[in-house]
């Protein structure tokens, strides 16, 4: 049956559990509002040139590869110049939203040294944040580029300044020993002066950047190329194709802080130190930037740079560090590239790499370095101060050429500096220098001679053939025969350069002869080699003739066997023999033929005196002939108009008597002069050569009173001559045509001067009569100063001038005179047959002669044209 159970009486709670879930809702719900208030996000907005890259929604802002915001809204600036992107920021962002806080776009870009931006590559483009310090901003301007170094960045910055960039970029890595240690972050300019270049190194390798590092770009490949190989020289391949950057480090120096500045230098070898020099050269020839500095084979140095100067050009040279102790103030430069000659090519890679300079340290350590070296063009020669300096001679090249070998016995002891013709041009000189262990053969009896490079010798023995190497046939060679004397070579002492070794001994044989100097107006007809004889045999050649321009005459030097030594110390003469000398007389005709060697080269005879005043080796004279010689006559030279009828052979005459003769007559330069080379004859030398002597030609007159010297028809002209007085002597004399007036009038004779209107038949030589007797006569004529009248200088010879006063009158007596009259009748009237053919001149005195009324010398009378009566009955006691 069913069983009703009684209900059971629960007593009522006050607080019922229900009541619990409200109370979370409300809490969870507070709590979940004041979350989603708290964790909103923070709005910022970013300035950007363009909103290329960017999507509204899409484009998330990022650090360290978080996600921090997102793209929210891009709008266009007031100004048009960008755009500003609205992000809704993470709220735990807020405290890195400060002034200094950096944006930039983040996109993949590819460059030679990689790729940035990877992760965009897949999840698009993104916006970096950097955090900075400052106060809070909600505004910002992107960034073009990333910032250089990054927060969370461990490591170094560094800034390098350079002249310029060269190639290196963004990414060009950073070496320490080839290692990659770094890379270049950024680059901009300073002014416009130069580039600064961020570079940033990494955090393992920070400690190895100090304050004293160098760095150097290493960009590029660098080839070494020679006859060995070709080194290509390079940090990496990315430094190939980006450029690249190296540096040095030292373990003892401070490490470097973040901003510290440095040099970026071109090269290592800049970078790292070492000495610079200047070189000085007359060109630049063969060497450029990069020319090698070399000792003993190893580079110790380059060129930096040349540039042109005032005086030639001036280089740049830099040491390496390690080779700097080299360098010392008489340390030597020289410039060597190959040398190729018909024995080789010397440094054959040269030819590819080019020269070189080569260097030698010096031993003066502790001097200061001067401010230039001289590269100079040849190897320096390190015994030149030991070697012995010589200079030959001869009369013409033998093939020597500078660099010629000087050999002894076929072994080479020096060589030829140079070639160059003497001072007055009349032998080739050569510079030698012999090496110093063999400047003993030198001797005082030394000669050289030079040698061929074929020689052939035939005659009817056979036919010899010597040949030498290419040397002797390109430079020539020469040959040192010692001598035998023990006598050491003077100082500054010239010896000789022979042809041949016959030349040589000929040379020598010559010095055993005794020398004499010969003065000539003329060459005299003979050269070098002609003979010179004694009684017809020969004892001696001439040695050479040579003009004398200060003297206007030949010297010409002989030599005289030794042998015959006992004649020239005698008083002697020379004098120039003909070929053929013809000596014609009445008695009959002789001939002399010279000998055949002197008949074609000419020759000179040598005569001996019984007494002179000429001593032994001083200069002579070479006489014309046999005759002027023994008469050791003087010679002289005559100037006379150029209408004188002069020639060779005519005599020079004193009254007659013949004191010289003339050799030689020629017409001057100026054709209007001649000029005579005459001999007075040593007897009568003293007299004819004073400064004051008188020389005038004498030819024959013919007139009705007779032939004036007649011989001269036969003859010819002649000189005549009257002595001076003067104690200065002369040996070029103005002669003249006629002899002066008083010429040979007695200087105790009473002279003076007829003035008439015309000379009438008066003459030279015209006589003056007293009572019919010849007293004097006209000497000689001339125009009166205003041309008026003639002036007739005459003279009353001395035993005669008292009959001649102050009262005498003079009167023409020439010709015939005819007085007509028609009531007087004819009157003739004539003096003498003289007077009637040749003229004359009559004189009459009226007074005797006193004290009071003599004739003064070189009184002027008038000539009176006709006598008168009383004059003739003159006739006072005298």
């Amino acid at each position: 049956m069913t069983q009703i159970e009684s209900p059971k009486v629960v007593k009522k709670k006050l607080f019922s559990p229900i009541w619990l879930l409200p109370i979370v809702a409300l809490a969870l719900g507070a709590w979940l509002g004041i979350k989603s208030i708290k964790e909103s996000g923070i709005e910022i907005q970013i300035h950007f040139p363009s909103a290329t890259g960017i999507d509204v929604g899409k484009t998330l802002v990022k650090y360290q590869g978080l996600t921090v915001g997102k793209v929210k809204d891009i709008g266009i600036d007031e100004d048009l110049k960008g755009v500003n992107v609205k992000v809704m920021m993470d709220y735990r962002a807020k405290p890195f939203l400060n002034k200094e806080t950096l944006f930039w776009l983040v996109t993949p870009k590819a460059s030679i040294t990689g790729v940035e931006g990877l992760d965009a590559l897949f999840s698009g483009n993104y916006i970096a944040i950097q955090p900075g310090k400052g106060n809070a901003a909600t505004f910002f301007e992107a960034e073009r580029q990333p910032p250089p170094m990054q927060v969370g960045s461990e490591g170094v910055m560094i800034e390098l300044t350079a002249d310029k960039l060269g190639s290196l970029d963004v990414g060009s890595p950073v070496f320490f020993r080839q290692i990659p240690v770094g890379s270049v972050v950024s680059y901009r300019l300073d002014g416009n002066a130069r580039v600064i270049i961020s570079a940033f190194i990494q955090e393992q390798y920070a400690r190895l950047v100090k304050k004293n590092s160098h760095f150097w770009n290493v960009s590029g490949v660098k080839v070494d190329a020679s006859l060995a190989g070709i080194k290509v020289n390079t940090e990496s391949l990315a430094s190939i194709l980006a450029g690249g950057v190296s540096f040095s480090s030292d373990d003892k120096a401070p490490a470097a802080q973040n901003g510290d500045s440095f040099a970026l230098y071109d090269s290592e070898t800049s970078a790292l130190g070492g000495i610079e020099v200047s070189l000085t050269m007359n060109d630049g020839n063969a060497i450029d930037k990069g020319t090698r500095i070399v000792y003993r084979g190893i580079t110790i140095g380059t060129l930096q740079s040349k540039q042109l100067t005032a005086t030639g050009v001036t280089a740049v040279a830099k040491f390496e560090p390690e080779y700097a102790n080299l360098l010392t103030s008489d340390g030597l430069f020289w410039l060597e590239g190959a040398d190729i000659s018909l024995s080789g090519i010397k440094n054959p890679e040269r030819l590819l790499t080019g020269s070189v300079i080569n260097f030698l340290p010096g031993t003066n350590a502790n001097t200061a370095l001067p401010s230039s070296f001289a590269l100079q063009e040849t190897a320096p020669d390190l015994l030149k101060a030991k070697k012995r300096q010589l200079t030959i001679t001869s009369t013409e090249n033998m093939g020597l050429t500078a660099g010629a070998e000087v050999r002894y016995k076929q072994l080479p002891i020096g060589q030829v500096l140079a070639v160059k013709l003497t001072k007055d041009l009349s032998a080739v000189e050569y510079q030698l220098e012999l090496q110093p262990e063999f400047a003993s053969l030198v001797r005082s009896d030394s000669y050289f001679i030079p040698e061929s490079a074929l020689s052939i010798d035939a005659s009817l023995d056979g036919v010899s053939v010597k040949t030498r190497d290419m040397a002797t046939l390109t430079k020539g060679a020469v040959s040192l025969i010692p001598g035998t004397s023990d006598t050491p070579l003077a100082a500054n002492t010239r010896l000789s350069l022979f042809s041949s070794m016959d030349e040589a001994k000929q040379f020598f044989a010559r010095q055993q002869r005794l020398y004499f100097t010969l003065t000539s107006v003329d060459g005299a007809d003979v050269s070098q080699g002609s003979p010179i004889y004694y009684k017809k045999m020969q004892i001696g050649s001439v040695e050479s003739v040579n003009w004398q321009s200060k003297t206007e005459d030949f010297a010409i030097k002989i030599a005289i066997d030794k042998q015959f030594q006992p004649l020239v110390q005698k008083p002697k003469v020379f004098w120039r023999n003909s070929a053929v000398d013809v000596n014609a007389s009445l008695a009959g005709i002789d001939v002399a033929v010279a000998p055949l060697q002197g008949a074609l080269k000419g020759s000179i005879s040598l005569g001996l005196l019984d007494s002179s005043t000429t001593e032994p080796n001083s200069t002579l004279k070479l006489y014309e002939s046999k005759q002027l010689a023994l008469a050791q006559a003087q010679a002289i030279k005559l100037t006379l108009p150029a209408s004188a009828k002069l020639a060779a052979k005519a005599a020079i005459r004193y009254q007659g008597h013949q004191v010289g003769e003339v050799t030689q007559v020629k017409l001057n330069a100026d054709l209007t002069t001649l000029t005579a080379t005459a001999y007075l004859y040593g007897d009568y030398a003293e007299h004819f050569s004073r400064s004051d002597t008188e020389y005038h030609m004498v030819d024959a007159q013919i007139s009705l009173a007779g032939i004036k010297a007649p011989e001269t028809l036969i003859t010819g002209p002649y000189i005549g001559v009257l002595p001076g007085k003067s104690n200065q002597k002369a040996s070029q004399f103005q002669a003249k045509l006629v002899e002066s007036s008083y010429a040979n009038v007695a200087e105790d004779a009473l002279k003076f001067t007829l003035e008439d209107s015309n000379l009438g038949s008066m003459k030279v030589g015209t006589p003056i009569f007293f009572r019919g007797i010849k007293v004097g006569q006209i000497d000689g004529y001339s125009l009166s100063t205003q041309g008026n009248s003639v002036l007739m200088q005459a003279h009353i010879e001395p035993q005669y001038s008292h009959l001649v006063n102050q009262s005498s009158q003079f009167w023409d007596a020439s010709g015939i005179k005819v007085d007509v009259g028609i009531f007087s009748g004819a009157q003739i009237e004539a003096g003498s047959l003289e007077t009637l053919l040749a003229g004359g001149i009559n004189v009459a005195t009226k007074e005797t002669t006193q004290a009071g009324n003599r004739l003064n010398q070189g009184a002027v009378i008038k000539l009176q044209h006709k006598a008168q009566n009383e004059w003739q009955e003159w006739a006072p006691a005298q």
